[in-house]
Formats: structure tokens, C-alpha cells, sequence
């Protein structure tokens, strides 16, 4: 696959292309980050950064991943002990999904988020935004967010110092993380840094079909052994022939067919024998038509998911 294909590959955004084409013949190896709040469980929503990052990784990026650890308090996740914990199970989780120890680079927000340097370039950015940009912001990722804390308000700014004292060239995240990096794309300059690349990923539907929730459920996580990934899929929303908004299609348009190069569904000889595909494209076809049937395509990502998540189990054990 072409470098450029690779780097958008399923993207939903990226801020600019223009940027991008002139970065890449610019420089070898550019560097890209993405930041991620230690506050729990692992799911394949956030898998999806960690594929791109992956794909980054392959078309010549250095890649830094911090593990925003001071971001997790603010945000109401829990004491800095609590995070710090989380932050360390975050990392192997992350090496075990693919990205290579030896060209990513693991930085606690701790570790350079207290320093004076750090706070006055964040004193300096909070002269240049209002609090309801701030507020604006964080209205996607921030918790409790019908009475924000002060802590929160800073959260974005913070974030937007990250980009800059880390050096990287590009920031990755769901699209959910856009007006924050909007927010540092139009800030920073003024700080005398450079403003960001963005690139952005969709948000995936829960297995239901709505919002993906802790509370409701309806997720894979990491951690999740292949009995319960069995069970989840078997009852996700998967209505036959449709390809749009459907979270078992998703699963395979974004964690299994980057991964593999064809993909089996299994079935009895009187029910059409094994079907393989070789893209995406191709499972596309043969599900809108109805040539597979939602039960094979459910069997058929239970058991991709569960190879794609079984060193990750291995490591947690």
C-alpha cells in the first residue's frame, strides 16, 4: 500500500492534506502523538487510534504515545496513584495490540506536565482563550460536564502544550478530540510554536447501535476473555444486508481487515461452503446482497477479534 493510502486509511478527517503532502517531502520520519486519558478499561474505540497509529508507524512516522496520567485527575478519573496504575496497564495493552517497543516512545504527562516551563506556556495560552472556547472544547470528552470544574477548563490548554513541548509534527485522535486541536492549531502560533497536522478517526457505534457507554455495555474491551466476545457479538445489532451504522461491519472495516489479508467465514457445505474475502470491499458485496448471512458474519468477527486480542490477554494474565 502507498505511504499516503496507508496514513488514510479509514481517517475521517485529517487537517490539512496540503500540510500533509508538503510534510512528508519535507522529512524522512515526521513524528506524530496521541494522548491517552488512563480512566479504565481498554476498548476497540480506542484500538482504532492505536491501528493508525500502527499504520503511522509503517508509512516511516515516529510515533510518541502519552500516557496523560495529570489529564486522568482533572478530568475526575481518579487519585494521581489511581491513574499512574492505569496509565502502566494502558501501555501494555498498547504494546500487545502492535506497536512496535522500539520506535514508540511512552511519556507520562507527569513527567514534564509539573514543570515551571510547561505551566507558563499554559499561563500564556489561557491569556489567549476564552473560557467558553475552553468550555466548547471539552464539551465531547470532558466528564460532568453540566457543572465543569475549573480543572477542566484547563484540560484543553494543557493539551494544546502538550503538542508543543513534545515536537511532534502531527496529532492523532478520535474526532471527538477536533475542537482541542483546533483550539491548538490556532493558539500555539502565538506562543511562537508551530501549529499541528490533525488527523482525525470516526467514532464507532456500541455493539448496539447506539453510543458507545461503559455503563451500557455495549463494548469490547481489551480484557474481555473469548467467551464474553462470543456472547457480545452473538447479540449485536446486525440487520441483514445493511452495511451503514452497522458496529459488527465497523469491526471489520476498522480492526480486521487492516490486519489480515483475506478473511474466511466458515459454513456448512449446504449453506454455500466457505466464503473468502480479500477486502473490505468485497465483505461489502457479499453482505449487502445477502450472500452472508449476520449469524456468519458475527461467528467471523468473534473469531478475528478474539486472534487480534488474544496477545493482549496473554499479557494481562
Amino acid at each position: 500500500m502507498e505511504k499516503m493510502d496507508l496514513i488514510k486509511r479509514n481517517v475521517q478527517e485529517i487537517v490539512t492534506e496540503e500540510e500533509l503532502t508538503k510534510l512528508l517531502e519535507s522529512k524522512e520520519n515526521p513524528s506524530a502523538y496521541t494522548g491517552y486519558e488512563p480512566s479504565g478499561k481498554i476498548h476497540m474505540g480506542h484500538v482504532l487510534t492505536v491501528n493508525k497509529l500502527i499504520d503511522l508507524q509503517k508509512a516511516g512516522f515516529e510515533i510518541t504515545v502519552l500516557l496523560a496520567d495529570v489529564h486522568a485527575y482533572m478530568n475526575q478519573k481518579g487519585t494521581m496513584e489511581e491513574v499512574r496504575k492505569t496509565a502502566d496497564y494502558n501501555k501494555e495493552c498498547f504494546l500487545a495490540l502492535g506497536l512496535d517497543p522500539e520506535k514508540t516512545n511512552f511519556v507520562y504527562g507527569s513527567d514534564f506536565q509539573l514543570s515551571p516551563d510547561y505551566m507558563l506556556n499554559v499561563l500564556k495560552l489561557t491569556q489567549a482563550t476564552s473560557l467558553n472556547r475552553a468550555k466548547r472544547s471539552m464539551d465531547e470528552v470532558g466528564r460532568k460536564m453540566e457543572d465543569p470544574k475549573v480543572s477542566q477548563m484547563v484540560y484543553p490548554i494543557m493539551q494544546a502544550i502538550d503538542i508543543a513541548l513534545l515536537g511532534v509534527d502531527v496529532a492523532v485522535g478520535g474526532i471527538d478530540q477536533r475542537k482541542i486541536h483546533m483550539l491548538a492549531r490556532e493558539g500555539l502560533p502565538g506562543l511562537g510554536f508551530k501549529a499541528p497536522l490533525c488527523i482525525h478517526t470516526p467514532i464507532l457505534l456500541g455493539l448496539d447501535g447506539s453510543k458507545m457507554a461503559s455503563s451500557s455495555g455495549n463494548y469490547i474491551s481489551v480484557d474481555d476473555d473469548a467467551a464474553s466476545i462470543n456472547k457480545k457479538l452473538k447479540k449485536a445489532f446486525c440487520p441483514a444486508g445493511v452495511v451503514e451504522d452497522n458496529p459488527v461491519m465497523a469491526l471489520f472495516k476498522y480492526h480486521i481487515m487492516p490486519r489480515y489479508d483475506e478473511i474466511v467465514f466458515e459454513r456448512p457445505e449446504k449453506f454455500g461452503g466457505d466464503l473468502v474475502c480479500k477486502s473490505y470491499e468485497e465483505l461489502e458485496a457479499v453482505f449487502s446482497d445477502e450472500t452472508l448471512h449476520p449469524m456468519d458474519l458475527k461467528n467471523g468477527a468473534a473469531k478475528y477479534i478474539n486472534e487480534i486480542l488474544d496477545p493482549v490477554r496473554e499479557v494481562l494474565l
